[in-house]
């Protein structure tokens, strides 16, 4: 099977990597990758992924290179080409593709969106409000006594979203999107939903359209320095399992949400084939969805790739099929923890171009992978390009093993400014 891959991110990475290990794939491009997937070779023939240079937004040349070398299956990463449509693209165009249609796309290219479904559907998530005018945003959060979070609507990398305190912090996060445009025009509308207390946790369901399986639990750390302190980012790191749900309760959990959302999905006439990732706060009185995501976290699947023992293409053809009941996951039962090194300055400004050191001997280190999110080659040297630049991944029979494994590793690995969190996991292990 020939096999195109969409995105260039750490996420996409990580798809690559479990992909290419599958006896099905016998060619494979990324389009555009990064320099840590060019790396990647497949199980079947040692063959080299293939990196082009077509980005993942332009659906035109993805189409037209889809057109030329004939994959037999697409797989897409970020959220963004899902949003725009790129599978009913490829569809129409008769090749077969893993993700959501753009209209069910919407449960992430559109907060507001969601918010609706998850309200006219019965599934559990916070009080909240949908605005266009910055008066009566402000005072909705001044209703919630400026204890709220405020979202742009449209798709912000991850970063769209400013919780708040007090009054005076609200209506700063209304004017930084609504007035200032701080996320373009992602914020022409915005949701504001009151400030959930409680431990949050990513879940991962992949979805045929009529059934969802359910991964095991996660958890993502999405401010920018220990503490959960600074400003959201895309992610800093991650790690599964995440204790704070046994077996029998992360079923209920799903059960919770997953049920009236295929229910309500069959009644507004959605077809969602590919992967759904609620994030999910675990209050006092009981789960609730924060928002819904319609593709692969970042950097869960890093974790979640490391621990999965079924064949990945095969599953995510059976998703694109209709074929999913017929299947069942399988877990391994290491830990599995992922440290990001970010460039210094990030979310905020930061400089690219950075030289990295250290790779091979990360490289060399059993049970661990360093995925590469934000990287490029100049001079026949690896250097930063991104944010995120590195996701430094390590499993072990426990968490406690896995995340002395990633930090060691993370020790081996150098580029100037780079910075990472040191408290990746330490909820778990309190």
């Amino acid at each position: 099977m020939k096999l195109l891959v969409i995105g260039s991110g750490g996420r996409e990475h990580a798809l690559v990597w479990k992909l290419a290990q599958s006896p099905l794939v016998t060619r494979m491009w990324c389009a555009p990758g990064n320099t840590g997937i060019a790396e990647e070779r497949l199980a079947k023939n040692g063959a080299l992924v293939e990196c082009v240079a077509v980005p993942a937004e332009d659906l035109p040349k993805l189409l037209a290179f889809a057109q030329q070398e004939r994959p037999d299956f697409t797989v897409v990463g970020p959220d963004n080409p899902l949003a725009a449509g790129v599978v009913d693209l490829f569809q129409a165009n008769g090749f077969k593709i893993w993700g959501p249609n753009k209209q069910a796309a919407q449960f992430e290219g559109s907060k507001a969106f969601s918010q609706d479904f998850m309200e006219r559907h019965g599934i559990p998530t916070a009080a909240a409000g949908t605005f266009s005018d910055v008066a009566a945003a402000k005072k909705f959060c001044a209703a919630l006594g400026g204890k709220c979070v405020v979202k742009a609507d449209g798709l912000a990398l991850g970063k769209g979203v400013l919780i708040c305190t007090s009054q005076t912090e609200a209506e700063a996060a209304v004017d930084e999107i609504m007035v200032s445009k701080a996320f373009g025009s992602a914020g022409q509308r915005i949701v504001i939903q009151e400030l959930l207390e409680g431990m949050e946790i990513s879940l991962h369901a992949l979805c045929d359209g009529k059934v969802a399986k359910l991964f095991p639990t996660s958890q993502d750390h999405k401010r920018a320095l220990d503490g959960d302190a600074g400003l959201n980012t895309g992610g800093m790191g991650a790690y599964s399992p995440a204790p704070f749900l046994t077996d029998a309760e992360l079923k209920s959990v799903g059960d919770a949400i997953l049920q009236p959302w295929l229910r309500g999905c069959a009644a507004d006439g959605i077809d969602f084939r590919g992967l759904l990732y609620p994030g999910v706060m675990l209050t006092k009185s009981g789960p609730k969805v924060l928002e819904f995501n319609a593709r692969f976290g970042d950097p869960e699947p890093q974790v979640d790739l490391t621990r999965l023992e079924n064949d990945l293409a095969e599953l995510l053809l059976a998703s694109t099929e209709g074929r999913l009941a017929s299947h069942e996951l399988r877990w391994s039962t290491n830990a599995s923890v992922c440290i990001v090194m970010a460039s210094g300055g990030y979310p905020g400004s930061y400089p690219k171009g950075k030289v990295i050191t250290g790779l091979d001997a990360a490289n060399v280190l059993p049970n661990t992978k360093v995925f590469h999110a934000g990287t490029a080659k100049k001079d026949g040297k690896t250097v930063t390009n991104g944010g995120r630049v590195l996701g430094v991944t390590a499993w072990a029979k426990d968490l406690a093993a896995a995340r002395n494994a990633a930090y060691a590793t993370v020790e081996k690995v150098q580029f100037e400014g780079a910075h990472y969190r040191r408290d990746i996991a330490a909820k778990a292990l309190k």
